[in-house]
């Protein structure tokens, strides 16, 4: 029997919901570590060569996995849309989030994830031709809104600078995540990821060559295990997931799954980094979920 998650392309026809939130629910639960990896990876490796390396990492080996599978090349029409899909979540997302956590916590940095379904939900609305109800709308309004008063919330000067870069890395992430859903009811989720990729090599896999040398020498096993978690999981294995539940769930009903994400990012953030969590960062994360929650229910 052909394995469900490797098939494709996948079909435009709604499935059950079950099975797009179980996929959501992998995906999300994957992504939830990629704050804290990365800060750990940031140990070793400056934030553009990580964001190259790990590129270059995921983009080889999408290639070899398209090759053994013999996958068909992607139509012309969609390499605009794929360099949509690299720029937002191979290069962009990431880039920003390594500037970021260079100023804030992986724990802060967490609560700023909150944002996502509402980024995910405009661009669905704008590049799918999704239209969710007006209470959609409010309720995920209402909790971008809890989520901005907390962030400005004491901020100074560094916070304020990483906040922005995370604001940023929202937007285009957002943006990637609506474009490779709309892509992955014709070509398939995990292709969506793996062709983004490996479209980027050109200009990721020159420029990680040139660069490995330089922090070779300096990498601890942690900056090591971190990089291998965002090269393999955060950038091809979750997308898997993410962008089948995406196209077969709706991207933004789905998207409000990752209000999950905050909690995760924080719970590892203190787990893993030893970062104190300041005591409203659970009960804002919480206050968001619960407007996704109403959001995924009236959309």
């Amino acid at each position: 029997m052909a394995n469900p998650i490797l098939a494709a392309p996948v079909s435009a026809r709604p499935v059950p919901a079950a099975g797009a939130l179980r996929d959501g629910l992998v995906g999300v639960a994957i992504f939830g570590g990629t704050l804290t990896a990365t800060r750990l990876a940031l140990a070793s490796f400056e934030p553009v060569a990580l964001t190259l390396i790990r590129a270059a990492l995921a983009g080889l080996a999408a290639g070899a996995v398209l090759a053994a599978l013999r996958q068909p090349t992607p139509r012309r029409a969609d390499l605009a849309a794929l360099a949509v899909v690299s720029f937002g979540v191979v290069l962009g997302f990431p880039l920003f989030t390594a500037f970021a956590l260079g100023q804030i916590g992986a724990g802060r940095a967490s609560v700023f994830v909150g944002l996502l379904p509402l980024a995910t939900s405009i661009f669905g609305a704008l590049r799918a031709g999704e239209r969710p109800s007006r209470a959609f709308w409010l309720l995920s309004g209402l909790g971008s809104a809890v989520t901005a008063a907390f962030a400005a919330r004491g901020a100074g000067p560094g916070s304020l600078l990483g906040d922005g870069l995370m604001l940023a890395a929202i937007l285009v992430c957002g943006l990637g995540y609506a474009e490779g859903a709309r892509l992955a009811r014709r070509l398939g989720g995990w292709q969506v990821v793996a062709w983004a990729t490996v479209l980027a090599l050109p200009a990721t896999l020159p420029a990680a060559l040139w660069l490995i040398p330089e922090h070779a020498r300096a990498v601890t096993p942690a900056a090591l295990a971190g990089l291998a978690y965002v090269a393999a999981l955060s950038s091809l294995v979750g997308f898997v997931f993410w962008y089948r539940a995406l196209a077969r769930g709706g991207i933004a009903v789905t998207g409000q799954l990752q209000l999950l994400q905050p909690f995760l990012g924080m719970a590892l953030a203190a787990l893993v980094l030893g970062e104190a969590i300041d005591p409203l960062m659970p009960l804002v994360a919480a206050a968001v979920a619960a407007c996704a929650a109403g959001a995924r229910r009236l959309a």
